[in-house]
């Protein structure tokens, strides 16, 4: 999908969501904020600026991007939690058993789920899981793809509750009326055109 007339802002703490038909180029928009696609025209800022090879590190270290079915690339949800702590850039600041425990809950997970192998747990519970995971990693932006979509209406509200948070920025690709309503800005795209922003 080539995006064509794109023009938008969100500021920091703001929650914004893309809507609109199946192949607008939603997800895309999501995507080449991380640098995914090159552009062939234009330009995306980040914190005032422009978006080259270290603004791109600088959001990929800020930022989470979660999609409707994360890979958690781990055998159990203990191990998919604390795998990026041991890479380089996070080692010595893994979190502790209790704010393990602390992160799921809000989540509406309860620690039982840790020693649950990855390949058993639902299509919600992954979802939740990479938040979680995004959280532990202190991440503050939050690129989220169709996030609440698999989630029941329990764990659908522990999440919205969570991504209310003001220390958190948020833009998302999103059809679910609860959170549309949430958020502070909604952006409407149609073959790769931004339609409509309120």
């Amino acid at each position: 999908m080539i995006l064509r007339d794109v023009s938008f802002e969100v500021r920091e703490g703001e929650k914004a969501v893309f809507c609109g038909r199946s192949g607008s180029g939603k997800s895309t928009v999501l995507k080449a904020l991380l640098g995914l696609y090159p552009l062939a025209t234009g330009a995306i800022y980040f914190e005032g600026r422009s978006l080259d090879r270290d603004a791109v590190a600088a959001i990929r270290a800020c930022a989470a991007y979660i999609g409707q079915e994360p890979v958690l690339g781990a055998d159990t949800v203990r191990d998919a939690l604390l795998l990026p702590f041991g890479f380089t850039a996070h080692r010595g600041k893994a979190p502790s058993a209790e704010m393990l425990t602390r992160t799921l809950l809000r989540l509406g997970l309860t620690a039982s789920i840790l020693d649950q192998d990855c390949i058993r747990v639902s299509g919600g519970e992954k979802q939740r899981i990479a938040v979680a995971r995004a959280q532990l990693l202190g991440k503050r932006l939050y690129l989220l793809d169709e996030v609440t979509s698999a989630l029941d209406p329990e764990s659908k509200q522990a999440v919205l509750e969570f991504l209310a948070d003001p220390g958190l920025t948020v833009l998302s690709v999103a059809h679910d009326p609860d959170w549309i309503a949430r958020c502070d800005t909604s952006f409407e795209l149609d073959e790769g055109r931004l339609t409509r922003a309120a």
